[in-house]
C-alpha cells in the first residue's frame, strides 16, 4: 500500500476554519482524515501541509513513526506551530488508515482501552466561543451563572470560564473582585458536583497571578489554565510552587521537546497538549507518558472541529493519567452535517467506538458549502507591566 495524495479541505466554521488533512493511498476506498486546524493561520498551515506531501508520495502509510521522523527532522529548520500542525493533521489521517485497513478502532492500536467512558467540559456558552468573549465585557456575574446553567443541562460535569478582563488593569483591588464575584456566584449556582476550570490566556504577571490563583482557592476550582504566558518557564514553575490551586498549561507547547522544561522543573500539575498542533496521536502519547513520571494529569487542549474531537477520544480512551478533554460541539449546528461520525455522548461524558480508524467521514460536499473565510480578531488589550496599553 503507497501513498497516492495528501489533500486539505477548509470549512469556515464562523469562530475558526477547520483545516481537514486526507491521505489518499493506492488501496481502493482506503484513504484517512485528520485535523490540522489553526485559528488566523489557515493558509499557512494548508501551504505547510502541502509542502510535506511530496515527503510522503509513494510512502508505506503504515509506517507512522518513520513517517513522523522524516516530516519533522528531514525539515532541518524546526517547524514551529504551523509546521506541527500540519505534521499534526496528516498524522491523524495516518492513523484513521492503519485502524480501518485492520478493521479496528485507533485506540486498539494505541494500547487499548483504560476507562469506558471519557469525561468532556465545554465553555459557558456551550461552544459560543462569542458568548465566552462578551461575558468578559459583563459585571453582571448572572450572565455567567445562567450560561453555566444551560450547559449543565446538557449533561456536562464540569465547565471553563474565562474571569480575567482583557480591558481593565489586572493588579486592582476592582478586577480582583470582579473575579471572586463572578467565581462565587458560580459556584453557589453550580454547588460542589460541578467542576469549575478557569482559562487566563496567559494575561497575568507572576504577581497578580499568585493573587488571582489565593482569591480563588476558596471556590476550589478544578485547575487555572495558563495564568502566565507560556514562554518563561522559571516564572511558571515558581507560580506553580506557591499557587493553592492545580496550574495548567501546555496548548501553545509543540512536540514533546517543548514539554521537556515543564515536566523537569515541575511548572505545572495538569498538562495540555493539542492533538492538532504538538505532532499528532502518538506525539501526544509521548508527552503523557512524559508527564505520567512526574506524576502530572493530561487533560488536552481542544476547541476545533469534530476530527479533531474524534482524535481525542481515542487518545483519552488509552492515555492512563488523562484527566479531562475540552470540547466544541456546540460550536456550529451543521458540524455533523459535515463530519458523519460513531462519537455517542452520556451525561457529560463521551463513550467508546468500536467503528474501525477514528470513527468519522468527512462529507466533502457538505463542507464545500462552508467555504474558507479570514477569522475575526477579537480585540484585546495587551498591556505592558504596569498596566500600561501597549496595542490594540
Amino acid at each position: 500500500m503507497k501513498i497516492t495524495a495528501v489533500k486539505t479541505v477548509v470549512v469556515n466554521a464562523e469562530m475558526r476554519n477547520w483545516v481537514f488533512v486526507k491521505v489518499e493511498t493506492d488501496e481502493p476506498g482506503l484513504y484517512g482524515w485528520g485535523e490540522a486546524s489553526l485559528e488566523w493561520k489557515t493558509r499557512a498551515v494548508v501551504g505547510a501541509v502541502e509542502d510535506f506531501a511530496p515527503m510522503l508520495l509513494g510512502e508505506d502509510p503504515s509506517r507512522i513513526e518513520h513517517l513522523y521522523q522524516k516530516m519533522y527532522r528531514q525539515s532541518f529548520w524546526r517547524l514551529g506551530v504551523i509546521g506541527m500542525s500540519a505534521i499534526s493533521g496528516i498524522e491523524q489521517a495516518l492513523w484513521d488508515i492503519a485502524g480501518k485497513a485492520v478493521g479496528l478502532p485507533v485506540y486498539r492500536l494505541l494500547g487499548g482501552r483504560v476507562r469506558d467512558r471519557v469525561r468532556m467540559y465545554t465553555h459557558l456558552g456551550g461552544g459560543d466561543m462569542r458568548a465566552v468573549y462578551e461575558s468578559q465585557y459583563s459585571d453582571d456575574p448572572q450572565i455567567f451563572v445562567d450560561r453555566a446553567l444551560s450547559v449543565i443541562e446538557k449533561g456536562y460535569t464540569a465547565i471553563k470560564v474565562l474571569l480575567t478582563p482583557p480591558t481593565e488593569s489586572l493588579n486592582s483591588i476592582e478586577a480582583y473582585d470582579y473575579a471572586e464575584r463572578t467565581m462565587a456566584a458560580l459556584r453557589e449556582a453550580v454547588g460542589t458536583k460541578i467542576d469549575i476550570m478557569l482559562d487566563c490566556h496567559g494575561r497575568h504577571f507572576p504577581a497578580n497571578a499568585l493573587e488571582f490563583c489565593r482569591i480563588l482557592a476558596p471556590y476550589k476550582p478544578f485547575f487555572i489554565e495558563e495564568p502566565v504566558p507560556p514562554e518563561n518557564v522559571d516564572v511558571l514553575a515558581a507560580l506553580c510552587k506557591n499557587s493553592p490551586v492545580p496550574i495548567a498549561t501546555g496548548e501553545r507547547l509543540v512536540t514533546r521537546f517543548g514539554f521537556r522544561e515543564i515536566f523537569e522543573k515541575g511548572a505545572c500539575h495538569v498538562i495540555q497538549p493539542d492533538l492538532c498542533h504538538c505532532g499528532g496521536l502518538w506525539e501526544a502519547k509521548k508527552i503523557a507518558a512524559m508527564a505520567e513520571t512526574y506524576y502530572m494529569g493530561v487533560a488536552p487542549h481542544n476547541p476545533l472541529g469534530p476530527v479533531a474531537n474524534a482524535a481525542a477520544l481515542h487518545f483519552a480512551l488509552s492515555t492512563p493519567n488523562f484527566l479531562i478533554q475540552e470540547d466544541m460541539l456546540a460550536d456550529v449546528p451543521w458540524r455533523w452535517e459535515v463530519v458523519q461520525h460513531s462519537l455517542e455522548t452520556k451525561d457529560g461524558y463521551w463513550l467508546p467506538t468500536d467503528a474501525p480508524g477514528l470513527g468519522i467521514e468527512v462529507n466533502e460536499e457538505a463542507a464545500a458549502r462552508h467555504p474558507f473565510q479570514q477569522e475575526v480578531i477579537h480585540a484585546t488589550t495587551v498591556r505592558a507591566h504596569d498596566g500600561a496599553i501597549l496595542d490594540w
